[in-house]
């Protein structure tokens, strides 16, 4: 896979992922994909069963995430994704699991 360009646009999307998608590793492949990306970000459980994620990168990169999730995760049944952009979070460095539910 090609490296994406320091000086590639950059977006934010908020996911919403939703199936069978807690109590499986998905929050785990998650990260390990968006590690892999260089995208950074958050996801956490929410208390619907549905997983959430801000995640922030290269657009290109940003369209590669729910392939890359498989890979990180091969065993996770393959969830719907919702997303919508947002606005850029400056200084954002590190990609992270969030324990919190959005209470």
């Amino acid at each position: 896979m090609k490296p994406f360009p320091a000086c590639a646009p950059q977006e934010r999307r908020a996911y919403r992922f939703t199936g069978h998608v807690q109590g499986i590793g998905f929050r785990r492949s998650l990260s390990r994909a968006a590690q892999h990306l260089k995208l950074t970000g958050w996801v956490r459980n929410m208390p619907d069963g549905s997983v959430e994620a801000e995640v922030q990168g290269p657009a290109a990169a940003l369209d590669r995430l729910p392939a890359a999730l498989r890979i990180a995760g091969p065993w996770i049944p393959k969830p719907t994704i919702h997303w919508t952009a947002l606005p850029l979070v400056p200084g954002e460095e590190s990609f992270r699991i969030r324990y919190d539910t959005g209470l």
